[in-house]
């Protein structure tokens, strides 16, 4: 959603959209580190459950990959709000939504992973067969 407030905000020129997606873009780099560290915590128990571990290594890497691209796309949006980078406003605003559109495709994919995780990998609802057998 704030990927999607910050691109209208570039087309409009309205601040309050601006404003928004930016707090947008801030709660979610926070709440992505916070997913990592509960990702953490449950990676023992998940890894002994699933069929295909290259599954959940995606899912982590993926889960990375797109924190550090949104704290980057944070600290550039402080940056061009603080008035650190003036002369280069407009390029910079243009980078963070860069930034916000590929992270948000790798954010698409890492919960694909994810539901693939929770509903075919027995890490939730699903629990395959002994052999796991259907992941060959």
């Amino acid at each position: 959603m704030g990927t999607l407030l910050k691109l209208v905000a570039m087309v409009t020129n309205k601040q309050f959209l601006t404003t928004s997606g930016s707090l947008l873009l801030y709660v979610g780099t926070i709440t992505a580190w916070i997913a990592i560290y509960t990702g953490d915590l449950a990676d023992g128990k998940v890894s002994r459950s699933v069929c295909d571990p290259t599954v959940l290594k995606s899912h982590e890497n993926m889960a990375f990959y797109l924190t550090y691209i949104f704290t980057a796309a944070s600290f550039l949006d402080i940056a061009i709000l603080s008035e650190k980078i003036n002369r280069f406003r407009r390029i910079g605003r243009t980078i963070v939504v860069i930034l916000m559109l590929i992270g948000s495709v790798l954010l698409t994919y890492m919960g694909d992973l994810g539901a693939s995780l929770v509903y075919q990998q027995a890490a939730g609802v699903s629990v395959p067969s002994e052999d796991c057998k259907e992941f060959e």
